[in-house]
């Protein structure tokens, strides 16, 4: 079957190296790739965040796991390495349900948890360096005869192929006319000094983190729904700086090598679902909010069953 895949973010590069698995031909369609697009800019770490249905994301996100570790044991060159990291709370609350899912999950000891916080848990987890992920996986998608062309889509009933997967994520408040779909707007830091492990505090209003990479540490973070700014905000910088001292105390500000600023596709729920547009199957798969990578490859194995449904 043709395939056509609008956008080249995470999403869309997984659902067409899944397709092409899968035997179908592969298309994939965007006014912007690698390094252009918002997925480059990701933090990245796994870690179901923001985002609902609550019982289809843990599906997602597990199956995500399990082939992102097979990608830090098999392929190094992907950029996927597996780090530890704390989850600190300010109350104790239900261990999460994927925690027998990973490689390592474990309750903090009152000694380990900073203050300010109650309670917390260790866990191992993929960290995905994005600006070697992407190319990786373009390569890999090209690897396996997939096509790739640059052209805005303004309507989906236009695009050839026999079926279309549209993973345009914010673009499809316009694309889909849904206005449900909103920005979240993230800045971090990228900060030359390695924590040894990560730091997180993940809840909305008081967002933290600190990811290390084999390059950088990058410090988080903010998540301001409805927000389209792509500056740099000094406000934001130094509010990030005080929220992950209270985390790290080691940090060095003199170590700080740039900025950045993305916008996640957030949405109520994510929308992954197949409808006939024109008399051709589309199946839509956007809104992760800030946890594409997080659910990349157990969406792509869900739009390839649609796929083999149609």
């Amino acid at each position: 079957m043709r395939c056509t895949v609008v956008g080249a973010g995470v999403s869309g590069l997984s659902c067409a190296a899944r397709l092409l698995e899968e035997g179908h031909e592969v298309e994939v369609v965007s006014d912007r790739f690698s390094p252009d697009t918002v997925s480059d800019v990701a933090a990245a770490i796994w870690y179901p965040f923001l985002t609902a249905p609550a019982k289809r994301v843990e599906a997602w996100a597990t199956v995500t796991y399990s082939e992102l570790e097979r990608l830090a044991r098999e392929a190094p060159d992907s950029g996927v390495v597996m780090r530890d990291g704390r989850e600190y709370l300010r109350e104790v609350v239900e261990l999460p349900s994927w925690k027998d899912d990973i490689a390592l999950f474990r309750v903090l000891e009152a000694v380990e948890i900073p203050q300010g916080y109650v309670f917390g848990w260790e866990f191992r987890a993929p960290v995905i360096e994005m600006h070697r992920y992407m190319p990786w996986l373009r390569s890999k998608v090209e690897s396996m005869g997939g096509s790739f062309r640059q052209a805005f889509v303004s309507d989906l009933s236009e695009v050839p192929g026999d079926i279309v997967i549209n993973c345009v994520g914010l673009g499809a408040r316009e694309l889909c006319g849904d206005e449900e779909i909103r920005p979240s707007r993230g800045q971090v830091i990228l900060l030359d000094q390695d924590p040894g492990i990560g730091h997180f505090d993940q809840q909305p209003e008081s967002l933290t983190y600190t990811i290390p990479r084999s390059d950088v540490t990058v410090l988080g973070g903010t998540s301001q729904i409805g927000d389209w700014g792509l500056d740099i905000r000094a406000e934001d910088t130094e509010a990030i700086l005080q929220k992950v001292e209270a985390l790290w105390p080691d940090l060095d500000r003199s170590k700080i090598v740039g900025s950045a600023v993305g916008l996640r596709p957030s949405r109520t729920e994510v929308r992954l679902v197949a409808e006939t547009i024109s008399g051709r199957p589309v199946i839509h798969n956007y809104g992760h909010g800030g946890a594409g990578v997080t659910l990349s490859w157990g969406c792509a194995d869900e739009v390839a069953r649609l796929v083999a449904q149609s």
